[in-house]
């Protein structure tokens, strides 16, 4: 009965969220203004977390959070019958980001003990807020500075932080996550229309998320120009203080290093065989047979979080335009949350 009452609430979360972000704001309630006041206090403290691309995180969710998408999701679950402490330490790379974690263990029948992240410490509180209330009080959560007594635990952090959190948990059941990033595999016949959305999984959230494009994979006679032409109408980006100083300081940099690079003003091309690549680059490479480039992906599965390319190319891979749009049952790192919250 739990469960099914914080579906509901979770529901009527979504439909609340999307009214909000529909409704002439000049006829706003208490609670409305408060959900203004944090998205503004959020970008204020922590700028890369622009109103813009804070609503496009919770319009995101409320095209998952449907009855039929939960319903589809929890069936492949069972709730546990004896709820158990699970440590979440968030990220906050990019907004909301540890969501899914927090609804995973609540939805399971657990109860989510929470240390926020500094950059990312208002909107999950008010959602949880609201969620308990849209749920009749039937959603238990703690906010916490330091995680104690709990039984297991789900951590999100850097490679090098990573070693640190296996050894710290290492008596407890955990996950603990490291740093992904994602690619992208251009056949060479992709339309401009194609390349436009590819820009959208390379520049949103600024390209902090594990689920933005920083490779990406040409054929041989690939003109990169039309790479610059079909990112143009992300070109404002260079605007935005915090990438503006990390392009400057870069191309500063490979100009310091003779290194060569593309550059259009907001963004730089670099061909490398490095996966990751400083935000405001992206890495690319030539290749010459796909079997190339499916062995690279083979011997970095772990460090690639999604593929971006066309289904034709027979990767395991998401539309263009889709990396910023995963499913509910798509896991971060590729590890189930909900069958690992089963067995704690």
């Amino acid at each position: 009965m739990n469960t099914e009452n914080q579906v509901l609430g979770l529901i009527k979360l979504s439909d609340y969220i999307k009214t909000f972000l529909t409704k002439d704001q000049n006829n706003e309630n208490e609670s409305d203004a408060e959900f203004e006041l944090l998205l503004k206090k959020s970008e204020i403290e922590n700028p890369w977390f622009t109103l813009d691309n804070q609503k496009f995180a919770f319009k995101q969710w409320t095209e998952l959070l449907t009855e039929e998408n939960i319903s589809a999701w929890l069936k492949n679950y069972s709730v546990s019958k004896n709820p158990k402490r699970v440590g979440l330490i968030l990220a906050g790379n990019i907004p909301l980001v540890g969501f899914h974690d927090v609804i995973s263990v609540v939805l399971s029948g657990n109860i989510p003990v929470i240390k926020l992240s500094s950059k990312d410490k208002y909107m999950i509180p008010f959602l949880l807020k609201k969620w308990n209330d849209f749920s009749g009080g039937l959603v238990s959560f703690e906010l916490v500075e330091r995680l104690e007594n709990f039984d297991a635990v789900i951590a999100t952090g850097s490679n090098n932080t990573a070693r640190y959190l296996e050894y710290y948990f290492k008596d407890h059941p955990s996950i603990i996550r490291k740093n992904r990033t994602s690619v992208a595999v251009l056949k060479g016949d992709e339309t401009n229309e194609e390349l436009q959305l590819l820009a959208e999984d390379i520049f949103r959230y600024f390209g902090l998320g594990c689920r933005n494009v920083t490779r990406i994979f040409i054929p041989q006679d690939f003109v990169i120009d039309r790479l610059f032409e079909n990112f143009l109408h992300f070109q404002d980006i260079i605007h935005h203080n915090k990438y503006a100083n990390n392009y400057d300081y870069n191309r500063a940099v490979y100009l310091l290093n003779q290194d060569k690079f593309w550059d259009n003003n907001f963004v730089m091309l670099k061909e490398d065989d490095k996966l990751f690549s400083p935000l405001s680059v992206i890495n690319f490479s030539r290749y010459a047979s796909l079997d190339d480039v499916k062995r690279f992906i083979a011997e970095n599965a772990e460090n690639i979080q999604c593929i971006v390319a066309k289904n034709e190319l027979g990767l395991d891979s998401v539309s263009f335009g889709e990396a910023q749009h995963p499913a509910l049952d798509t896991y971060a790192d590729n590890v189930d949350t909900m069958k690992f919250l089963e067995v704690v």
